[in-house]
């Protein structure tokens, strides 16, 4: 009975993820475009264009391998569990106790392997193009990524994103200089990995500048849908991320209860609104990087976890 009470909320909590990242991504475009005086597409368009792909048969090359056709299911796979062990509305989920950054971190890397074999599967100019640029994107937000991992760690005396949370809504951390850095750190990162401008801009085709779309110009249909559905999940765990470690403020405790899980949630929804408006105001204040500047974009968000790591052994205040 204890088992079935604690895996109910953790399945209310996967199904949460899978629904709400179509809508952070609607949100996300909608203010984008009140933001250029444009009307924009309505804040269901996401699960519209998901559907719509849903009911259409793929269109597969003749030179298609069965890495192609899996890779869209695995990838939403791998996305999806990682996302299952970010707290979102509570630390007390079952899938919580083991829920480790350095897990998720590795399977956010499967699913970009994937992705990135897919793209070179069929041959083309384009995803080879597509795939060598995430590879090289990918070769440096990871470090940068572990880095935040070992400074949370230092901090908290865990990789546990559970014992994270709980520990950075106590009274013991109070204001660091080494957080500040790896909050900085880990949103480089999130933008990076979301294919999110200044790194790429999910709005366009342009053969010389775009990454993500470079690999999936080949998938159609149902494909395509879940390769959509899996970036959708992967935004909204980076923003579950950052707000679970640095926002953990609403967050309820293990046993709290349906009402704390009911005001939790609301909580977390408002996190969700408030970093899709933040989102749209930084994509259109500022322009498109080049390509080859992206590595020095990168490298600020890998110094920037290496300061916090160094400082925090330079003060002693673990």
């Amino acid at each position: 009975m204890v088992l079935i009470e604690g895996l109910i909320p953790q399945g209310v909590q996967m199904a949460a993820v899978l629904l709400l990242s179509p809508l952070l991504v609607g949100i996300t475009r909608k203010m984008k475009a009140r933001l250029l005086r444009r009307q924009g597409a309505p804040l269901l368009q996401p699960y519209r264009d998901i559907l719509r792909l849903l009911r259409k048969t793929p269109v597969l090359a003749e030179n298609a391998s069965w890495l192609f056709r899996a890779a869209p299911y695995l990838i939403l796979a791998f996305t999806w569990l990682a996302a299952a062990l970010v707290p979102t509305f509570t630390t007390g989920l079952v899938f919580n106790r083991t829920a480790d950054l350095i897990a998720i971190v590795a399977l956010l890397a499967s699913a970009r392997f994937l992705l990135a074999l897919a793209g070179m599967d069929i041959g083309t100019s384009f995803g080879g193009i597509g795939s060598s640029r995430e590879m090289m994107i990918s070769a440096l937000a990871e470090p940068a990524m572990m880095m935040v991992v070992f400074t949370l760690a230092l901090i908290a005396g865990s990789t546990q994103l559970s014992g994270i949370a709980s520990y950075m809504a106590s009274s013991a951390v109070g204001l660091r200089v080494s957080l500040g850095l790896a909050l900085v750190a880990l949103m480089i990162v999130a933008l990076a990995e979301n294919a999110r401008i200044p790194v790429d801009n999910p709005a366009t085709h342009l053969e010389l500048t775009m990454v993500h779309e470079a690999m999936v110009l080949e998938y159609s249909g149902r494909h395509l849908a879940m390769i959509e559905l899996a970036a959708a999940v992967k935004l909204l765990l980076y923003v579950s991320l950052i707000g679970c470690i640095f926002v953990p403020w609403g967050l309820a405790q293990a046993g709290g209860g349906w009402e704390a899980y009911a005001l939790a949630g609301v909580f977390y929804l408002g996190k969700l609104a408030v970093a899709a408006c933040l989102l749209a105001l930084f994509e259109t204040s500022i322009a498109k990087m080049r390509v080859f500047r992206v590595p020095d974009f990168l490298n600020v968000a890998l110094m920037m976890g290496l300061l916090a790591t160094l400082l925090l052994y330079v003060t002693g205040r673990f």
